[in-house]
């Protein structure tokens, strides 16, 4: 896109901050100022798994933190993407050391098709972008489950999950490090599903990175 068509979009439709819908001024790019101090950060807060080395996200999932993100998960808010990756990025190169290679969690195609994209797999790509990498499509969600939000329960969460999600290729991650993004962990449920598959198709090792951490372990480290 060119300079003056993106000035000219941003004069007709004047960029807004993804978490609380101020207008940008300046040079402010996805999040305005006031945002960008007083988000609820999660100073590297980490969660271990069954299955993963461990999870971390930059932010924990409240306020207007989980609004933007019900906006890019169910109000067609799709370019939240590039906003999202970038602060996924950031706490990819400083809290994650090693990796070879970055996947997803993916959405079913029944999700999928409702919703118009998968939100992970968008903002895993614009992470990647940021790092000067890309994201590789690794897994592949065969069952169309229930929403795990709908579900309090841990336990009915790990059945709800369970055989959910297949490798599509063993040779891609055959000995690698594997980076895994997704949007929110809460009971670590699905990170353990895809982890666990990953290891079982070859992978050397699974670390995970979500935008947001719902799990309730702000104390954890």
């Amino acid at each position: 896109m060119g300079k003056f068509l993106s000035a000219l979009l941003d004069f007709i439709f004047p960029p807004r901050c993804i978490y609380c819908r101020a207008f940008l001024t300046g040079r402010e790019r996805y999040h305005c100022s006031k945002c960008a101090e007083n988000l609820p950060y999660t100073d590297g807060v980490r969660i271990y798994g069954e299955s993963f080395d461990y999870a971390v996200a930059p932010l924990f999932y409240r306020d207007n933190v989980r609004n933007a993100i019900h906006r890019f998960k169910f109000s067609g808010m799709a370019g939240y993407a590039r906003g999202f990756g970038k602060i996924v990025a950031d706490c990819i190169k400083n809290e994650v050391a090693d990796y070879d290679i970055i996947t997803w969690v993916p959405v079913s195609k029944e999700r999928k098709k409702a919703r118009g994209y998968d939100q992970s797999m968008l903002m895993a790509q614009a992470a990647a972008l940021e790092l000067d990498t890309v994201a590789v499509e690794t897994l592949f969600k065969q069952v169309h489950t229930v929403a795990q939000s709908t579900i309090s329960d841990h336990e009915e969460r790990r059945k709800n999950v369970t055989g959910a999600y297949v490798v599509i290729d063993p040779e891609l991650i055959q000995n690698k490090r594997v980076l895994l993004i997704d949007d929110i962990v809460t009971s670590c449920s699905t990170l353990n599903s895809c982890a666990s598959v990953l290891l079982q198709a070859g992978a050397e090792s699974v670390v995970c990175v979500t935008l947001a951490n719902a799990s309730g372990t702000e104390n954890a480290k």
